[in-house]
């Protein structure tokens, strides 16, 4: 015996939900991204839902199940717009290869996350959010022989400079790290720049004699640095950085982040809270330094 049940030919969008497992609200999201075509509405001003728009609806829930993003899969559908043929089966495919790669490469970059996770672990908080690069240059000190604000002044010169900006400037802090009365002078000056706070006029005397303080201190810590053979590395790092990032005429060798900004920029929008007195300090430590090279030179 014949059924004498006849499918409806458009549903509602309560029941195209229920369908597809979906809600409503669900439903009028894809509208509202141009997920969904808006379909053709009946004569109580209902939206109607054919056998089309069940087809889709069905393959957008099995794709945002997949964890596919529902700006993925708009873009997908799409771009297959100007491509379509009658044959459905062959533009779904091609809409599943393309979110495949997509995938890929997220699944990718997952990998990279969490690598880059398990080397912050590994290394420590601070250590592990530095490049390989500069914490290679590192690993030959004892545990705990670097401050935070070592760290923290590697961080920040790296943004700036690059990896290899920040790996030279470890050298510094090798130095300190590895020489205890060199870092007691050191934290002995920075206290005395400190100081020149605001309430310090420029042409207050003791701006130039800390200036002469760092210009000395500057001075030894370099004759330390060449002593102790780490300025030797200092060219090697150069060599193994332009090994591993062979420069181009459209390029630094990769020496800042792929897209940054100049360091001249960079520099500008990292806020430093010195006062007048201890910039006036800087400058003339500065100043001796370029004398001092002057001289050298004659």
């Amino acid at each position: 015996m014949h059924s004498s049940f006849m499918p409806p030919r458009q549903v509602k969008i309560g029941d195209a939900a229920a369908f597809v497992g979906s809600t409503p609200r669900a439903i009028r999201h894809y509208h509202e991204i141009g997920l969904l075509p808006e379909p053709e509405r009946g004569g109580d001003d209902r939206r109607r839902y054919g056998y089309e728009d069940m087809i889709r609806l069905l393959w957008i829930r099995r794709m945002a199940d997949a964890g596919i993003a529902l700006d993925e899969i708009r873009d997908a559908f799409t771009s297959d717009t100007a491509s379509a043929t009658a044959d459905s089966g062959e533009d779904i495919a091609g809409i599943l290869e393309r979110l495949e790669e997509t995938l890929a490469e997220r699944e990718a970059e997952l990998r990279r996350q969490r690598t880059a996770v398990q080397r912050m672990r590994t290394e420590g908080s601070r250590m592990g959010l530095l490049s390989d690069f500069v914490t290679e240059r590192l690993k030959s000190l004892p545990e705990g022989s670097l401050r935070q604000d070592d760290l923290d002044t590697l961080l920040v010169t790296e943004r700036i400079f690059g990896p290899l900006g920040a790996a030279v400037q470890a050298t510094r802090f090798i130095a300190l790290a590895t020489h205890p009365a060199l870092r007691a002078d050191s934290d002995r000056i920075d206290a005395a720049e400190e100081a020149l706070d605001d309430g310090v006029a420029v042409d207050d005397p003791r701006v130039a004699q800390v200036a002469a303080e760092r210009h000395a201190f500057e001075n030894a810590l370099h004759a330390v640095i060449e002593e102790s053979g780490l300025d030797k590395d200092d060219e090697a790092l150069f060599d193994a950085w332009d090994t591993l990032h062979p420069a181009t005429d459209d390029d630094d060798g990769g020496r800042r982040e792929a897209g940054s900004m100049s360091a001249f920029e960079a520099i500008g929008k990292m806020p430093y809270d010195f006062s007048p007195a201890r910039l006036r300090c800087m400058e003339l430590a500065e100043e001796l330094s370029a004398r001092d090279w002057g001289n050298a030179r004659r």
